[in-house]
């Protein structure tokens, strides 16, 4: 059984910067996607930012040149650095994997990043 386990998020002022990342831990075949998710209330889920193991990334357009994702494939983790967030950054951030060996669509248990003054 695979999980991933998430840590960071909180408060932050509008211009500020924060850092999630996430874990996947128990026994391991291949995670081919990494990646975050968010969802604000009232709004569908939606995709941040995505990562494979060979290294192709996609962001929202409007997280584009704020946002960085990165993977480390030997240890599982996927990091997103946020930068210049927005109020309109506020929701709730979900990492998600692609796992195979088992075949499972993974998802962390989010956690809440807040960008108000």
């Amino acid at each position: 059984q695979v999980q991933l386990v998430e840590s960071g998020g909180g408060l932050v002022q509008p211009g500020g910067s924060l850092k999630l990342s996430c874990a996947a831990t128990g026994t391991i075949g291949r995670i081919y996607a990494m990646g975050w998710y968010r969802q604000a209330p009232g709004n569908q889920r939606e995709l941040v930012a995505r990562i494979t193991d060979g290294g192709s990334t996609n962001y929202l357009d409007s997280v584009k040149g704020r946002f960085t994702i990165s993977r480390d494939n030997a240890k599982n983790t996927v990091d997103l650095q946020m930068n210049m967030l927005k109020p309109e950054d506020t929701a709730v951030y979900y990492c998600h994997a692609q796992h195979f060996g088992p075949y499972q669509t993974l998802w962390g248990q989010g956690t809440l990043v807040t960008v108000s003054s």
